[in-house]
């Protein structure tokens, strides 16, 4: 057994029956008795202090109280004795998950080697203190975003699945499963058990969402408890649970049942619901609700279908009621009269046209035919022609012995010119 020297004031001497390591060896080792009052000894020294904390444990036997204290910012736990007669002077309203201050003494006893601490006086740290600690984690919280609408996500119309953390054997779970299922007689639930005030109430809610949030399963997450006084609703405030909320993928619905005082669990989640009642009824549709509501759309489409169809088909009566659907064949007689008409006017049009067109060739006929060349032969004119086709328009032109052709009204004959005849010698 290793022996440890109680430590002693400087200046002090240890008690005479201290055991030090020069008074023990593997040869002549000190008692269990003797190493137990060593310890007695220099813990008796130490002075009552307070300290804050946590009851996670609170057991009555014989007027006694043995309990334990728990850091509420660590794992760190002491054990406590509340002898009957302190307990006469504390608060009789004491107990697990109350939030305490408390005067101890270091108790070590000899016989058993137990330590703990002797507990002179004992009260809730008051709330004013929390409420103004929760106040400024809020004010942090909401300056972060965490708080803003539109971070907040939209509840599913209808969910497959209703994720639901809760006390077990609760009255809360009883509310959701009664009133969900007398909403939707179908719906689905998995719930995770956790505890609800005390030390495991954060470790415990916090798997138990982690465990729903990763279920794809789950639409719509409840954390559901039936209300209390605000110390022990402070496990709903905790920064850990509050943030792991935010950060949840899942839809959340916060049930706490706490008006007054609300924990911050009601202002990250996506939706706060005044009850665990309430709660069912947020998420879940009522079906009788909705068979009316379809019922009713059915007979407005119903009625607007048939207006529509009794519309239309008043329309193409009134279409068809008009004289001309009525009784086509006159104005189809009608119109091919003026057709016949029209074609008659074409065909005199045309006719007129014609004919004033034979007229007109025939004047122009007859005015070439005056002006021709050959109207001129007709009438025993002759026109002589030089070589080359050239007309002889001078007498000049065609000395004695030049070749000539001479055109008559039927057909050419040649001649030879003998010279320019002298005016007057072709008289007679």
């Amino acid at each position: 057994m290793t022996v440890f020297h109680a430590a002693t004031a400087p200046g002090e001497q240890p008690p005479a029956d201290s055991v030090a390591p020069r008074d023990s060896s593997a040869e002549a080792p000190t008692s269990v008795a003797r190493l137990n009052a060593t310890i007695r000894d220099f813990v008796a020294r130490w002075n009552t202090v307070w300290v804050e904390g946590e009851i996670t444990s609170w057991n009555v036997r014989a007027g006694n109280v043995f309990g334990r204290l728990k850091d509420t910012r660590s794992d760190a736990q002491i054990s406590i004795r509340i002898w009957s007669s302190v307990r006469a002077r504390i608060p009789a309203d004491l107990g697990v998950g109350d939030h305490v201050v408390a005067a101890v003494k270091s108790d070590y006893f000899v016989k058993s080697g137990d330590f703990s601490f002797a507990v002179s006086a004992m009260k809730h740290v008051g709330l004013g203190d929390q409420l103004e600690r929760l106040e400024k984690l809020r004010a942090q919280l909401r300056q972060e975003g965490l708080f803003d609408s539109v971070r907040k996500k939209p509840l599913p119309f209808l969910p497959h699945v209703i994720g639901l953390i809760t006390g077990e054997r609760s009255d809360a779970e009883k509310d959701v499963h009664r009133n969900a299922e007398l909403r939707w007689p179908q719906v689905r639930f998995r719930t995770e058990y956790a505890a609800v005030q005390g030390d495991r109430c954060v470790p415990e809610t916090l798997a138990a969402l982690a465990k729903l949030d990763a279920d794809p399963d789950v639409d719509v997450i409840i954390i559901a408890r039936g209300g209390g006084d605000p110390q022990t609703l402070l496990g709903f405030s905790d920064e850990r649970l509050v943030r792991a909320v935010a950060a949840a993928s899942t839809p959340i619905v916060s049930a706490i049942g706490h008006e007054n005082d609300h924990p911050l669990l009601d202002d990250v989640a996506d939706l706060r619901a005044s009850t665990p009642t309430d709660a069912a009824k947020r998420v879940v549709p009522d079906v009788g609700e909705q068979r009316a509501i379809v019922a009713q759309l059915r007979a407005r489409a119903t009625t607007r279908l048939t207006q529509r169809v009794a519309h239309d088909i008043a329309q193409l009566e009134q279409l068809r009621s008009r004289p001309v659907l009525r009784s086509p064949d006159p104005i189809i007689d009608d119109r091919a009269q003026e057709l016949l008409l029209l074609s008659a006017r074409g065909r005199d049009a045309v006719t007129r046209g014609l004919d004033a067109g034979h007229r007109s060739t025939a004047e122009l006929r007859a005015s070439l035919r005056a002006l021709s060349p050959a109207a001129t032969l007709a009438r025993g004119y002759a026109i002589a022609h030089l070589e080359g086709g050239v007309i002889l328009r001078d007498a000049a032109d065609a000395p004695a012995g030049t070749s000539l052709t001479i055109t008559v009204n039927r057909g050419s004959i040649a001649a030879r010119s003998e010279g320019e005849i002298a005016e007057g010698d072709g008289e007679g």
